[in-house]
């Protein structure tokens, strides 16, 4: 009990951890993305700025050749580390190259701030460039912007690496932490569940104690009601007492079924068993009492079906899911029973059709002590614990159990061992 606990703890906790650490990486590499194309696109307008005041100033005879950069305000001692402005150092350090064109023929280029594009390659960049006809864009590895006959080419790769190398480096600190974390947890996960666990088998060793102590009361009342009827005959007060007294055994042996499977260090001996044969026997055990509600039980069984179980807690599960249909189904109404092999597992389904389907999710039936509104009444005799001893028998074998609800208001369970 401990150890499945102890698992569960580590998975919830390191899936929580997960969710967090794919947040706040996500989170931190696209806004560095976010804030790099903004950048980007800012860089690429003073660029388109300070290159039509140039030409501006070239057409009126006042190009200033020391420093074609004009209009860019010195480098601040002090800013926002946020959004640094792009001065004059920032712009010397731009890889860049500009075309002028006019009707989609190029009558200048400027590749005096790059060197690793020559004259035929940014000629044929500026080509595809006016094809595509839009304003901004990416192509070659470079962003460019184009406005008034003028292209500028802005060389990204260096933004490029360093968002690659940020996300690399966050991954590989995200990595670290979760392995970080997942360490600390499976320390601490003992001593976090010790006080639940501890719960858990007290409970469990309650149920088991009083259930045994119970049991020798019950058979006591028994043989003094089976004394009595024998003296003075059988009457309905007699009659009550057997019935509460068989339904109370029943119930104590069901929470004991339950408390003995959930044993984790529980080992049970499996065997070959012919699954067929154990089904149409429980099937002919239980044909009495469908006859008495008019029912017809309708069973499709594969022959030679071979399980490897337990004998006497396969027949428990046949007999629980039988009983609960024999329990709900409506008068004149159907019982149908189907095996077969899937695979490598046999494969049950168990189903009865009912006055009404429980509004409760299919799953919610194997809740303890649970019943519908309508359908699951004491009158049916039973008391909401048999259907989750069946389902901690299947488990305890490593095999599933489902419930569902089909058309013809039919209650479907689903055992796959």
């Amino acid at each position: 009990m401990t150890q499945a606990l102890q698992k569960k703890f580590i998975i919830v906790s390191m899936f929580a951890i997960t969710v967090l650490l794919f947040v706040l990486v996500n989170g931190i590499n696209i806004a560095n993305l976010c804030f790099n194309k903004w950048q980007i696109s800012r860089r690429l307008e003073l660029l388109m700025e300070n290159e039509q005041r140039m030409i501006s100033n070239s057409q009126n005879h006042m190009e200033d050749e020391e420093n074609p950069f004009i209009g860019l305000p010195p480098a601040p001692k002090e800013g926002n580390p946020f959004a640094p402005p792009i001065d004059e150092d920032t712009a010397q350090s731009l890889r860049f190259f500009t075309i002028n064109y006019e009707e989609k023929e190029i009558i200048h280029m400027n590749l005096s701030r790059i060197s690793a594009v020559n004259e035929e390659q940014a000629e044929e960049y500026a080509q595809e460039v006016i094809e595509k006809a839009e304003r901004r864009g990416k192509i070659h590895g470079y962003q460019y912007l184009m406005e008034d006959n003028l292209i500028i080419f802005l060389d990204t790769s260096t933004q490029r690496n360093e968002l690659i190398l940020t996300v690399a480096i966050s991954l590989v600190v995200a990595a670290l932490c979760w392995l970080g974390m997942f360490v600390l947890v499976a320390i601490l996960s003992r001593k976090a569940i010790r006080p639940i666990a501890e719960n858990v088998e007290k409970q469990k060793n309650f149920v088991t104690d009083a259930g045994h102590e119970i049991k020798t009361p019950l058979a006591i009342i028994m043989a003094n009601l089976d004394a009595m009827e024998l003296i003075a005959g059988t009457n309905k007060w007699s009659k009550n007492i057997r019935s509460q007294t068989e339904r109370l055994s029943g119930l104590t042996q069901d929470l004991l079924t339950l408390a003995k499977m959930e044993d984790t260090k529980l080992e049970l001996v499996k065997t070959e068993l012919e699954a067929d044969a154990l089904v149409i026997e429980a099937i002919q055990a239980f044909q009495e009492p469908a006859a008495l509600k008019q029912v017809q039980i309708k069973q499709e069984i594969q022959p030679h079906v071979c399980i490897k179980a337990n004998k006497e807690q396969f027949q428990r599960i046949l007999s629980i899911l039988f009983d609960n249909a024999i329990k709900y189904v409506d008068d004149g109404g159907q019982i149908f029973v189907s095996l077969e092999k899937e695979e490598r597992q046999a494969v049950l389904r168990v189903g009865n059709t009912c006055a009404e389907l429980p509004q409760n999710p299919p799953q919610q039936l194997f809740d303890r002590f649970y019943r519908g509104d309508s359908a699951r009444t004491q009158k049916s005799g039973g008391y909401g614990i048999g259907l989750s001893a069946a389902k901690a028998i299947v488990e305890a074998h490593k095999g599933k159990i489902q419930a569902s609800y089909e058309e013809g208001n039919r209650i479907v369970f689903t055992v796959r061992i």
